[in-house]
């Protein structure tokens, strides 16, 4: 993906990958706070046509409870962003979740066993929506 993501590409569109992948974060205990159509916002500032292309705003609610407890500024961070956007086609989705560890790296060493808890909880769901 990247040098600050990791995902996966699936033989899906974003319609039918959706779910599950809201299912998966589910089961890590993420829930999803926010959605950006990033899509419709050009569409309707820039007048520009683009392909589908939303961010989910992911929290899991103990994890950012201990990151805020250890540092208040971390809300700055947060959520976890997860990008689902089309690929070469409709019909494939390329999911893209922004690595804990690259956003909250930052912070310092304080945090990184919350990062690298919820870059586990993360990749995990993209094992599950690969299956």
């Amino acid at each position: 993906m990247s040098e600050y993501t990791f995902g996966t590409t699936l033989d899906a569109s974003i319609t039918q990958v959706r779910p599950r992948v809201e299912a998966a974060l589910k089961e890590e205990g993420f829930g999803v706070l926010t959605e950006i159509d990033v899509s419709a916002t050009l569409k309707a500032k820039l007048d520009l046509d683009r392909p589908p292309y939303l961010i989910l705003g992911a929290c899991n609610p103990r994890l950012a409870s201990r990151a805020l407890g250890l540092d208040p500024s971390i809300g700055a961070l947060l959520p976890c962003n997860v990008v689902l956007r089309e690929g070469a086609s409709a019909s494939e989705t390329i999911v893209e979740i922004l690595d804990p560890n690259a956003a909250l790296g930052m912070a310092g060493d304080a945090v990184e066993p919350v990062a690298n808890e919820a870059a586990d909880r993360l990749r995990k769901v993209i094992a599950a929506i690969k299956d």
